[in-house]
């Protein structure tokens, strides 16, 4: 027995579809965000675990304890900023890509619409300069 709505099997369908969809969408990215949070947990534990017994080791594993440390937090550091460089440089290229995309398609009677993509051309002109000019420097 099927349902219907007013006679219709097929807009029963059509509504159940992206229902049962959305509630699948949101299960998985729950449960990948979860276990992501667990993954994050167990490396953490397992960093500080070894950490630990390489300075219980000796004065040498302390010292080598240290430093693996220092390394891990500079590459943390290094992968941020690539990161915001990589973000800055996509967002400018949407900006322009958008200006461009506008200015072809819009009538030119129509006013200057293109001028919406100056938005994410500015963002990411933000973003450059913050890495580039204002962000932290790393010390070497």
């Amino acid at each position: 027995m099927a349902f219907e709505v007013n006679g219709n099997t097929a807009g029963v369908v059509a509504v159940a579809i992206p229902v049962v969809g959305s509630i699948a969408l949101f299960s998985f990215l729950a449960v990948a965000s979860w276990a992501d949070a667990r993954r994050k947990e167990r490396e953490a534990y397992y960093n500080s675990e070894a950490v630990k017994k390489i300075a219980e080791s000796s004065s040498e594993g302390a010292k080598s304890a240290l430093e693996l440390l220092r390394e891990k937090e500079k590459n943390a550091f290094r992968r941020r900023l690539e990161g915001l460089k990589l973000g800055g440089l996509i967002t400018t290229a949407v900006g322009l890509g958008v200006m461009v995309l506008l200015r072809g398609i819009v009538e030119p009677g129509d006013g200057p619409v293109y001028l919406v993509g100056v938005i994410p051309l500015l963002i990411g002109a933000a973003l450059l300069v913050y890495v580039f000019a204002l962000g932290p420097k790393q010390a070497e």
